[in-house]
């Protein structure tokens, strides 16, 4: 009989169905769980579930019973998936739930930032509607986003959907080649040149080895329109600390930031101390999680387990040779 263990089941909402599986199982619950604790909460298990628990070679080394990962969540790169392929561990991951959620959160950001939402409600409780004397005041810029250019970094099912937004709003939409590559055809622009003609640019790709500090000093450096720039995707795409300086200097004209490289962020991290600016909106990791993209994540969750136990697995990142992956 299987057991199941869920290291980080507060990252679902609690009033998400979250059904189990149907087959014969032990099933256990932790609400968190901290690194010097995974070795000790799957002795034992043959199934862990996680959703931003790291497991490192050292720990997996250690839970011979452990046949399946199921991430709950897109991203893997908390996994060591080289130790998985070693010790007969098979990673499932979540895939295509959220194509309506994320990019409807990162047009959440752009609308905010492009017409001063946050600096306008902030004016308007602090009195200055009255103090204008007049139906209306000017304390902040505002850009409509038709006939602007969408750099969207990241060709996956969440950029696309981002593209169609764009397009709907009438703004000129590309996508970027590979960071470096010069050879992707040509539906994709050079990555320095998207920099260079972009009003927003928003992040929808991986982290990677390579990608990770996509953004930095001079990548900022090539902006010359002053973009906007989003990031639903994953922290460690932008140099946090380059971010934080080209706000200050006006190189960028906003950040609308929904991931960080550390979360939640220490006090001292840089963009911290930003949040309070009117040009930059900070949210804790929630582009994901509108209520029915979190249930379908649910769902696959639970499908990818009942596969796996099945003889099935799909949505396979990781498999020893003797599992054969379907998607």
């Amino acid at each position: 009989m299987h057991s199941i263990v869920f290291l980080d089941r507060a990252t679902l909402a609690p009033d998400i169905d979250l059904r189990r599986p149907a087959f014969a199982h032990r099933w256990t619950a932790f609400d968190r769980t901290g690194a010097d604790q995974v070795v000790e909460r799957l002795r034992g298990a043959t199934i862990a579930i996680v959703n931003k628990v790291p497991l490192c070679r050292d720990a997996l080394m250690q839970l011979p019973d452990l046949r399946l990962i199921a991430v709950a969540a897109t991203g893997t790169d908390i996994i060591d998936t080289d130790a998985c392929m070693e010790r007969g561990i098979t990673v499932s991951n979540i895939r295509d739930y959220a194509v309506h959620t994320v990019p409807e959160h990162s047009f959440a950001l752009i609308l905010a930032l492009r017409r001063g939402i946050v600096g306008y409600r902030e004016d308007v409780r602090a009195g200055k509607w009255q103090e204008s004397g007049q139906f209306c005041f000017f304390t902040h810029p505002i850009a409509d986003l038709h006939g602007q250019t969408l750099g969207i970094v990241g060709e996956g099912a969440i950029g696309q959907s981002v593209a169609a937004i764009g397009r709907a709003f009438g703004m000129r939409v590309l996508f970027a080649a590979h960071k470096g590559s010069t050879g992707m055809g040509p539906l994709y622009t050079p990555f320095d040149r998207l920099l260079a003609v972009s009003d927003v640019v928003t992040l929808h790709c991986p982290l990677t080895p390579a990608t990770r500090n996509l953004l930095s000093d001079r990548e900022f450096g090539l902006m010359a329109r002053r973009p906007i720039i989003v990031n639903t995707a994953r922290g460690g795409l932008i140099d946090e600390a380059a971010l934080a300086r080209a706000l200050r200097a006006g190189i960028v004209a906003g950040a609308g930031i929904d991931v960080c490289s550390s979360e939640p962020p220490p006090a001292d991290h840089p963009l911290m101390a930003l949040a309070g600016l009117p040009n930059v909106i900070l949210t804790p990791h929630v582009a994901w999680a509108g209520r029915q993209s979190m249930q379908a994540l649910a769902d696959q969750l639970i499908e990818n387990i009942e596969g796996f136990a099945g003889g099935v697995p799909r949505n396979i990142v990781a498999a020893p040779s003797a599992v054969s992956p379907r998607d």
